[in-house]
């Protein structure tokens, strides 16, 4: 009888952890308000905006965010914009990594990157925050490094002294053209970390 309760429970637990790895938390950082939606530093809000209406999916806000549910291939993608504020992203990516028990290399964190040109995309599996507060944040509170992020790049074209109105700047004209592109590859880049693992994703997309 131990014998048996024990291997049902083994096996319950097996069950758990497989379905705990089918599940993934996708963050765009991000700023709210109005003021902020079109600015480029909340590019990861975007993103996910942008995939979301792909996909007819609405977001719903929660605890610390807006949160929609995306099933794809097996999967399931929790798509969440902290509503936190920039420096205080960490707080929701823990909640919501600890409530849905997803495993830190299921998290995949979307930012914008200063030090790559516009629409340049760098996904790394681990890494420092670069001087980004949401990246920072998020190292504190997750206590590591070793989470995936994808950087998108929004280029340094800004003279001395004007990084903030920058960053918190709306994009130019020619941004604008070229952005559905570039979100549209943002979005296959979703599934296929999802659905193909990091490593491919990486070869496939990295400096596209």
């Amino acid at each position: 009888m131990i014998k048996w309760i024990t291997k049902l429970f083994s096996s319950t637990n097996k069950e758990e952890d497989t379905d705990n790895m089918k599940k993934y938390l996708i963050v765009g950082l991000g700023n709210i308000g109005a003021e902020y939606v079109n600015t480029r530093h909340n590019i990861g809000f975007k993103v996910l905006d942008f995939l979301a209406k792909q996909e007819s999916l609405s977001f719903e806000t929660v605890k610390l965010g807006s949160l929609a549910e995306y099933k794809f291939k097996g999967r399931t993608f929790f798509l969440l914009k902290p509503n936190t504020y920039m420096n205080l992203s960490g707080k929701a990516v823990k909640y919501w990594m600890d409530k849905e028990n997803i495993p830190l290399e299921n998290i995949f964190v979307i930012t914008d990157d200063l030090n790559l040109p516009f629409g340049t995309i760098r996904i790394r599996k681990k890494g420092s925050d670069g001087g980004h507060n949401g990246l920072k944040n998020i190292n504190q509170i997750l206590n590591t490094q070793e989470y995936t992020r994808f950087r998108f790049g929004i280029s340094d074209e800004f003279k001395k002294g004007q990084q903030v109105d920058y960053v918190l700047g709306d994009w130019d004209e020619d941004e604008k053209a070229k952005l559905p592109e570039r979100l549209e590859v943002a979005s296959e880049i979703i599934k296929s970390f999802g659905t193909a693992g990091l490593e491919n994703t990486m070869t496939a997309f990295n400096g596209k």
